[in-house]
């Protein structure tokens, strides 16, 4: 996924009120960005990283950019993070129409937000080629504590760990079910941070147990813009299918 106009770099100054973060852009005039991201953002917003915002092009629209990428002092190094969290199911979209997601070859379509379960929408549901309806659930990650493992939650999530729950209904019922982990930068596995939500962690460790597949995939990120990249092990206790290979 490229991004459609040239990011604007910054510093980042504060992020505050969840969806909103002040930056110092170039030239030394400071804006307020939308932040699309409800988490913690646990390591990625110091005062003073570098950030890249897009610039919005509705006229109309309150804030005049969006917060996409921060480069962040990870362990192992400094890396280009995503920390929009309303790209990875265009991310999931593109790379099905390319091929390469590989647990869901075969479908045809990929519908998203299906009404299941409990009042809920799944992120997408993949049907055709004779293949049974698949329910596909997508989480963003871009936490990292140690150098090489992504993580996710960053924060209590309530809203992920009953999206589980109906995954796991799902197979009950005889269907097929996956979650997708879209790693918005470079990591060489993925595992839960339980230590942070440990009703996520029972809750997936169910829906495995259940029988709902999970996968990982990490993402190549970049001025330019954001596109899956490549499959990492999920070390998570209970996962019983390998790395998806692309």
């Amino acid at each position: 996924m490229r991004f459609p106009t040239p990011l604007i770099e910054g510093r980042l100054v504060r992020r505050y009120k969840r969806f909103l973060a002040d930056v110092t852009l170039a030239d030394g005039t400071q804006v307020t960005a939308h932040c699309a991201n409800p988490g913690a953002m646990l390591g990625l917003n110091a005062e003073g990283f570098r950030v890249l915002l897009s610039p919005s092009t509705n006229p109309s629209r309150k804030l005049g950019f969006s917060w996409e990428l921060v480069e962040a002092e990870l362990p192992g190094g400094p890396q280009w993070v995503g920390i929009n969290t309303a790209r990875p199911n265009a991310l999931v979209a593109e790379a099905f129409r390319e091929g390469k997601l590989a647990p869901l070859a075969g479908y045809e379509t990929l519908r998203p937000e299906v009404a299941y379960g409990k009042a809920s929408r799944v992120d997408f549901l993949a049907s055709g080629g004779g293949l049974p309806p698949c329910h596909v659930e997508v989480k963003n990650c871009h936490l990292m504590r140690r150098a090489g493992l992504a993580e996710f939650p960053d924060c209590k999530a309530a809203r992920s760990a009953r999206h589980m729950e109906e995954l796991a209904g799902v197979v009950a019922a005889g269907g097929r079910a996956m979650l997708i982990v879209v790693i918005q930068m470079r990591a060489d596995a993925f595992d839960v941070a339980r230590d942070i939500d440990p009703a996520f962690d029972r809750a997936l460790r169910a829906a495995l147990a259940a029988g709902v597949e999970a996968y990982a995939y990490t993402c190549a990120v970049g001025p330019d813009g954001v596109a899956i990249d490549a499959p990492v092990p999920i070390l998570t206790p209970g996962v019983k299918n390998p790395p998806a290979r692309t």
